[in-house]
């Protein structure tokens, strides 16, 4: 069955003036053009993030630095790693997600476009009002100050003794608003994941981007209340003189390390899942091959999200829990290595036999499989309760989560950047700079973070804005500093990549790549109602059905 839709005609945007057409997009309830609005503001705090970087590696590279003072190190490390998590992964994947979602089943919409736009205005009013703390908020010195107590929050750092002023009031209402915008986000996405699936596809004949961003949705709303109200408790704390976390007064600065890890391990698969959807296309279409084991890699992406509720305690190895509790969160910390492990060799035989173009996205793809491997290796190492013991709070763990989350999520969002842009656009980023940029970024982030993991086996904590010069430590610090002048020069090459290819990228045509999920078979960039004619499909890759239609193990699904 197909269904036909008519539409109104509007006027084209090149004809509008830049008021105009400044306030369709301010307005607009359009699932593509939020997609990209969540993916522009995740760039732009990237940047941000990435400069507040720079500067604490400057501060690091040499023993004794005088760069920056120990309050505004403070705030540098705070302000990073919370805009990080969730001022660039969240927008920046729940945004891809916004925008491709629709396109991969088939709908002309997400389910709720009002409730769409509410989720992104809530992210961008809560990035503000975050922000805003660099000029309204009063700190422990009385000036204005962003905030210090680190991007999750320990207790009691937080209670009025540590932190007066309200520079920790603006850190959780910042991050508590521009929570409400995700969980919204999670229900439009489960919902038009569940329900507005075109006819003929399948919940086994959904593409695995799908699969990944309906468990990352499960998880947001499980996930994101739970930080909300430890959030509230907090300010209560800090306004009303409550004590949930004020260990002055019968508090229990523990509690918050549960509810905030609760909701902190759950995040890691938040951020890195849709990742996993981005590579688990990018990867066949690349190779030349259907992907390896579908029914294997949907469970195991149910099995990640599952397993990633119970794992949370294993950040709180060293705060003296009792052995049983160490020895489950531990347990569960391996388990789930299991699940990401199938999924590791389900990418490599995709790989293996195949026709491998390396494209500036495939090359993003495998480095991202080259990295996350590491970063999980070494997470096993850290499940180890004894090992633990010794590397927690060290440069080690910094290294970990970076090569997690930077190797992992950062990479495999560039690769659905580099495969999606023409479809969004129309036009291609260009395959020469697209590799200059690559291969830059992968040489900086290697020399940034590897040394990170000697440097904690040698003893250096993290969160320190100096450290002495006879400590061994001065080598791994500047090699970790050259690293991230590396990744800047990659970032310059990338944002001018993007906006030489919008004015003048070659044409992309409905699909350069020659790949076969729906979004491709529209016009790119896709109109406003996504589809002429609603799609039906017969199989999980239903262009590939059209392009080989005596394909044998084509014509086996599509009749099973």
């Amino acid at each position: 069955m197909t269904l036909s839709h008519s539409h109104p005609t509007t006027p084209a945007e090149g004809t509008q003036t830049l008021g105009a057409r400044l306030h369709g997009w301010a307005v607009t309830v359009d699932h593509k053009r939020l997609g990209i609005l969540y993916v522009c503001f995740g760039l732009f705090f990237f940047v941000v993030a990435g400069i507040e970087a720079a500067i604490m590696r400057a501060q690091l590279a040499q023993a004794a630095g005088k760069v920056v003072d120990p309050a505004t190190f403070n705030q540098l490390f705070t302000m990073h790693g919370t805009t990080m998590v969730f001022l660039v992964g969240m927008p920046i994947l729940l945004g891809m997600g916004n925008y491709l979602i629709p396109l991969m089943v088939g709908a002309r919409d997400m389910a709720f476009p009002r409730l769409n736009a509410f989720g992104l205005w809530l992210f961008v009013f809560g990035a503000g009002l975050l922000y805003y703390s660099y000029v309204g908020a009063q700190g422990l010195y009385g000036d204005s100050a962003a905030p210090d107590v680190g991007w999750f929050a320990y207790a009691p750092l937080t209670n009025k003794t540590f932190s007066r002023g309200n520079s920790t009031d603006y850190w959780i209402l910042g991050i508590m608003v521009s929570g409400f915008g995700s969980i919204t986000t999670a229900i439009n996405l489960l919902t038009t994941i569940l329900a507005m699936r075109c006819p003929g596809m399948t919940l086994m004949r959904m593409p695995l981007m799908g699969w990944m961003m309906l468990v990352v949705s499960v998880l947001v709303i499980i996930a994101i209340p739970v930080l909300t109200g430890a959030q509230i408790m907090l300010l209560l704390d800090r306004s009303l003189g409550m004590h949930f976390f004020d260990t002055q007064n019968g508090g229990s600065s523990i509690l918050w390390q549960h509810l905030f890890w609760f909701f902190g391990h759950p995040e890691v698969y938040i951020l890195i899942l849709p990742a996993f959807g981005f590579i688990s296309e990018v990867i066949p279409v690349f190779s030349r091959k259907v992907i390896f084991g579908y029914p294997l890699m949907v469970a195991a992406t149910v099995s990640i999200g599952f397993i990633s509720l119970g794992v949370w305690a294993h950040h709180m190895f060293a705060i003296g829990m009792p052995p049983a509790l160490n020895a489950f969160f531990a347990a569960s910390t391996f388990l789930i290595a299991v699940p990401t492990g199938i999924k590791i060799f389900n990418w490599i035989g995709t790989m293996v036999g195949g026709r491998i173009i390396f494209a500036t996205p495939m090359l993003f793809a495998t480095a991202f499989v080259a990295m996350f491997i590491f970063g999980g290796l070494t997470g096993v190492m850290l499940a180890v309760v004894p090992f633990t013991w010794q590397l927690s709070d060290s440069y080690f763990v910094v290294g970990h989560f970076h090569y997690v989350l930077f190797g992992g999520t950062v990479f495999g969002i560039f690769s659905g950047f580099f495969y999606w842009f023409p479809k969004a656009t129309g036009r291609m980023l260009s395959e020469r700079l697209g590799k200059w940029f690559f291969w830059l970024l992968f040489a900086g982030f290697n020399l940034t973070f590897f040394p990170m993991h000697i440097s904690g086996i040698l003893g250096m904590p993290r969160r320190i804005y100096m450290y002495q010069p006879d400590r061994g430590l001065e080598l791994w610090n500047m090699l970790s500093s050259i690293g991230v002048i590396i990744q800047a020069i990659a970032i310059v090459i990338f944002i001018w990549n993007v906006v030489v290819s919008l004015r003048k990228g070659r044409a992309a045509g409905d699909d350069p790549w020659n790949a076969w999920t729906l979004e491709w078979s529209t016009k790119s960039p896709p109109p406003e109602w996504n589809f002429d004619q609603v799609p039906t499909v017969g199989s999980a890759r239903p262009l590939w059905d059209a392009k080989n239609p005596s394909d044998p193990d084509s014509h086996h699904e599509r009749t099973a």
